[in-house]
């Protein structure tokens, strides 16, 4: 079969500080590649409508799929999987990803026929045995993890091993668009996938089955050596969770004399129990480092259940400091601040170097956040559950709020972006713009257009073209077995040795499992 795969177009936060290869997408091709189809991939991240349609005629493909990795693309996604449908009746029409798992009724009854089924899970796992159902003639609610309008399949499953689908990078065909901060170009990479802990926020754990598996160390070198790209991003959702995984890597990258440059995101307790790690990753170089530290006083910690105390949190800030890395932290902006509270951040943010990144309290399906808070929504449109834009009642008025917000970002385009910034970037800038590479660049002007108020605000006002269905009432006591995609294994599902599963339960205030 001919398959066509598309990412959906940018969202607001990653029309300035980074465009990401979608390895997601690409691994769900490269597994439909090696179960023998003909595949092609489209980026709207970096393509157009009208590229997507030239393609449509060109490639006349048997089945296309979506990625559905973020809520606030589902109209795009929608609107497009109508459209094909009316130009091409008998098209296979499916979606996958990390969101769509959470909706699949909803979405495909919003499609309103136009789209075949929502493939749950890890889409690598099975799109192969999907394609082949369909091309077959089968009955593809045979497959685990699909979900039909009129029927399901067994519960989604693993990949067998993270060592035996690789990335399909040569299908993308604008691989230079990518990058992450100064890190231009930048390819993004999988060390490990799925998440131990499970903060009331995220749905990584949720999707996972609080499940953690890991790549071998010579799989993911022979992947470095093969990407071009001098920049790497590695996705995982916490890197180097198990020390002598990340250990394992380092010594591989090292013999191999593989010179890149990486950005990574973790937590900071897993920084300060593997210090011996991180110095060493620093040493094969690793640049940036992201810590979601989420909140900077204890009881927002207690809120989105992160159990790190505020003083671990600065002891990490100071070592990954003290290690030359560029910081990143995101700090989640609650709807009940009000002007002092947002007065209070943003001086916090001007006293350290590091880069502060602000974004909004989500409810997402899949969320424990998302169970408790659901009927307290004030909007149900998709397109504003993007992380920068409330769609939780506000003390403050929305515009106010929005004005706050904003000139709490402002804090990171003065110290990071701005013209006293540029100063110590330029001829970096300058050098990428010698080699072509101009994404950093253009980024430094784009904040203003982008985080604006008034267009977040009229954000608001116009017409949603799908909302979410209405949620029933909250119950007291949360059902943690049913926010999960993949059933959870227990500790049979976690790649790490016994200190670190008793480091993980230790820092979780959840019950373990």
């Amino acid at each position: 079969m001919r398959i066509l795969a598309i990412h959906p177009s940018a969202l607001m936060y990653t029309k300035v500080f980074l465009r990401l290869e979608p390895l997601g997408l690409e691994l769900v091709a490269g597994a439909a590649r090696q179960a023998g189809h003909d595949v092609k991939i489209i980026d709207l991240q970096v393509e157009t409508h009208r590229d997507y349609w030239r393609m449509i005629e060109n490639f006349r493909p048997h089945a296309v799929c979506f990625s559905g990795n973020y809520l606030a693309n589902v109209p795009e996604i929608v609107d497009l999987c109508r459209e094909t449908r009316a130009r091409m009746p008998t098209v296979f029409l499916f979606v996958g990803g990390h969101s769509v798992s959470f909706i699949a009724r909803d979405i495909l009854e919003l499609a309103e026929g136009a789209i075949d089924c929502v493939l749950k899970g890890e889409g690598d796992a099975t799109v192969g045995r999907l394609l082949d159902t369909r091309q077959e003639g089968g009955d593809i609610t045979t497959v685990p993890g699909v979900v039909t309008l009129t029927g399901e399949g067994p519960p989604p499953i693993f990949v067998p091993s993270l060592d035996t689908i690789r990335p399909a990078r040569d299908l993308l065909r604008h691989r230079r668009k990518y990058f992450i901060g100064t890190l231009d170009p930048a390819a993004s990479i999988e060390f490990a996938r799925g998440c131990p802990w499970d903060c009331t926020f995220c749905s990584a754990w949720t999707f996972y089955g609080r499940s953690y598996r890991t790549a071998s160390p010579a799989v993911i070198a022979d992947e470095l050596e093969a990407i071009r790209e001098p920049g790497i991003f590695i996705v995982d959702d916490v890197a180097f969770v198990h020390a002598e995984h990340g250990m394992a890597i380092g010594e591989e990258i090292k013999r191999r004399g593989i010179r890149k440059e990486y950005y990574l995101e973790t937590r900071a307790d897993v920084l300060l129990r593997n210090k011996e790690v991180f110095q060493f990753w620093k040493e094969l170089g690793l640049s940036y480092i992201f810590i979601g530290m989420e909140a900077v006083d204890e009881e927002g910690l207690k809120h989105f259940r992160k159990r790190v105390s505020l003083d671990r949190n600065f002891e990490a800030l100071e070592f990954a400091r003290s290690l030359g890395l560029i910081v990143a932290i995101n700090i989640i902006a609650d709807p009940s601040w009000d002007r002092q509270r947002f007065e209070v951040i943003r001086q916090w943010c001007r006293e350290i170097p590091d880069i502060v990144n602000i974004s909004v309290t989500t409810p997402y399906p899949g969320t424990e956040i998302w169970h408790r808070e659901a009927r307290r929504l004030t909007t149900r449109d998709y397109r504003l559950f993007d992380i920068q834009h409330a769609v939780l009642p506000t003390t403050l008025p929305l515009e106010e709020f929005y004005e706050e917000l904003v000139k709490t970002q402002q804090v990171l385009n003065q110290k990071h972006l701005g013209w006293n910034a540029i100063k110590d970037t330029l001829g970096l800038a300058l050098r990428l713009a010698l080699r072509g590479q101009t994404n950093f660049l253009t980024m430094i002007w784009k904040f203003n257009s982008v985080f604006n108020p008034k267009l977040q605000l009229a954000d608001h006002r116009r017409k949603p073209r799908y909302e979410m269905p209405m949620q029933p009432e909250a119950e007291d006591r949360i059902d943690r077995k049913a926010l999960y995609v993949h059933t959870p294994a227990g500790r049979r599902s976690r790649a790490i040795d016994d200190a670190t599963e008793t480091f993980v339960d230790e820092s979780r205030t959840a019950p373990a499992e």
